[in-house]
């Protein structure tokens, strides 16, 4: 496994809850940009909604972030550049990244998809409650798991 290029055709990329300088999602992120560039995202969609409260909270865009992606950086160096590109503070990351983690559908509509994809996966199942619970499951069974 080339965890620099990964295939996620292969395997799943991080879990969100995987934090990076403080940011949730970052490695996640940074996995499907990566996937993107070697053309191996599989089902993975980068710049999804997830991607967007990324983004949209850091004040970078999906080209610029996927082009210094394509540089080849490591973790380290593209934190560096997220902090060289973003005026948030430690603690308005820290709130953000427990904002996120506790994040769920807001409308109806997104509490019936919610629900849908909860039976698709894991038929019965009362304990997934956020995003990150049903990112983690899907790509379990996405890859074999039983949910």
């Amino acid at each position: 496994m080339n965890l620099s290029k990964p295939d996620l055709t292969q395997h799943p990329p991080r879990s969100p809850r995987v934090q990076l300088g403080g940011f949730v999602h970052l490695p996640r992120l940074l996995d499907k940009a990566r996937a993107k560039a070697a053309r191996k995202n599989g089902e993975y969609n980068y710049d999804c909604g997830l991607d967007q409260h990324f983004l949209l909270f850091t004040g970078i865009s999906a080209k610029a972030l996927l082009a210094e992606v394509r540089k080849g950086r490591s973790d380290t160096q593209m934190l560096a550049w997220v902090r060289a590109h973003t005026k948030r503070t430690p603690s308005e990351i820290a709130a953000w990244s427990n904002w996120l983690r506790m994040h769920t559908p807001g409308r109806t509509a997104g509490h019936e998809w919610f629900g849908e994809e909860i039976e698709r996966l894991a038929k019965g199942r009362d304990d997934v409650h956020g995003f990150f619970e049903l990112l983690d499951l899907d790509d379990y069974v996405s890859f074999g798991g039983k949910g």
